[in-house]
C-alpha cells in the first residue's frame, strides 16, 4: 500500500503503490484517482485507507484537480466544501496538512523547507515541464519563506525515458524547454526524460537536494502506467510537516 515513506528533519515524503485497496479491475486495487472512472465509493475507501496507513486524517489531504498546467496554489485548510481548483502545484506552511499530487507516468515533486516550515506538491507530465510547474512551484515556496538552498525535493515513480516514445519534433521541442530531457527508447526511436528535465529544473533554480526514484511505472507491475495500459487507476505522492 506504501510504497515508500521518508522523513527529513520533520517533513514526510510518502508514496502509495497500487496495491491494499478495493477497486476492482482495471483500476485493481488501490485506485486513488477520483476521474478515471472508478467508482467514486471505491475511491474514497482507497484515500481514507491510504492516508490512515500513514497516519493521517483522509480530511487533511488536499487534492488538485490536475489539468497539465502551471498554476499553483497556497493552501492553508483543506477545501471543504470550496471546489477543488484546476492546478498542478499546491504549497502549505500548515503543518499536518497533506499535499497529494496523483500520477499514472507523469512525475511527482513532493518539495519541503523543513527549517521555513513549508511543503510543495507539483504534477508535472510533459507539458507541465515545457509550462514550468515545477519552476513555478519553487517560486511559490520561496514566496511563503523557504529558501532554495534549504529544500530537499523527492521525485517520484515515472514512466522512463527509455520507455516514453514521442516524435522527433516533439522532444525537441521539450528539449528546448526543458534541457537534460532528451531521450532515446530502449529501441532507438525518439523519447522524453520527464524526471530528468524536471530535476535540471529543480538545480536551475537552485535546489541542491535532489533524489530521483529508480521506477519506472511503465516497467513495473507495482504502479498504475497510462501508457502500459491507458485504462488503469492514479497512485499518490504526498507531502506534510509532522512529528518525527
Amino acid at each position: 500500500m506504501i510504497a515508500q515513506h521518508h522523513i527529513v528533519s520533520g517533513a514526510h515524503f510518502a508514496t502509495t503503490d497500487r496495491w491494499g485497496g478495493v477497486s476492482a479491475a482495471p483500476y485493481d486495487s488501490l485506485n486513488l484517482g477520483g476521474a478515471v472512472g472508478d467508482p467514486p465509493q471505491a475511491v474514497h475507501t482507497n484515500r481514507a485507507r491510504a492516508a490512515h496507513a500513514l497516519g493521517l486524517e483522509p480530511g487533511r489531504v488536499v487534492w488538485m484537480n490536475q489539468v497539465h498546467g502551471r498554476e499553483v496554489a497556497v493552501v492553508q485548510a483543506p477545501w471543504g466544501e470550496d471546489p477543488v481548483p484546476s492546478v498542478d502545484g499546491l504549497v502549505t506552511s500548515r503543518p499536518g496538512l497533506a499535499l497529494a499530487v496523483l500520477t499514472a507516468d507523469c512525475v511527482p515533486v513532493l518539495l519541503a523547507d523543513p527549517e521555513a516550515g513549508v511543503v510543495g506538491a507539483a504534477h508535472a507530465g510533459r507539458p507541465g515541464l515545457v509550462a514550468g510547474v515545477v519552476p513555478a512551484t519553487v517560486a511559490t515556496m520561496l514566496e511563503q519563506g523557504a529558501r532554495a538552498d534549504r529544500l530537499v525535493a523527492r521525485i517520484g515513480p515515472s514512466v522512463c525515458g527509455s520507455c516514453y516514445e514521442v516524435p522527433a519534433a516533439m522532444r525537441e521541442e521539450v528539449v528546448a524547454a526543458a534541457p537534460d530531457s532528451g531521450a532515446t527508447t530502449s529501441w532507438g526511436t525518439p523519447a522524453v526524460d520527464v524526471a530528468a528535465g524536471v530535476a535540471r529544473q529543480l538545480t536551475d533554480a537552485g535546489v541542491t537536494s535532489v533524489e530521483r526514484s529508480g521506477v519506472c511505472t511503465r516497467e513495473s507491475g507495482d504502479f498504475y502506467s497510462y501508457r502500459r495500459d491507458r485504462v488503469t487507476g492514479r497512485f499518490a505522492g504526498y507531502v506534510w510537516l509532522g512529528g518525527v
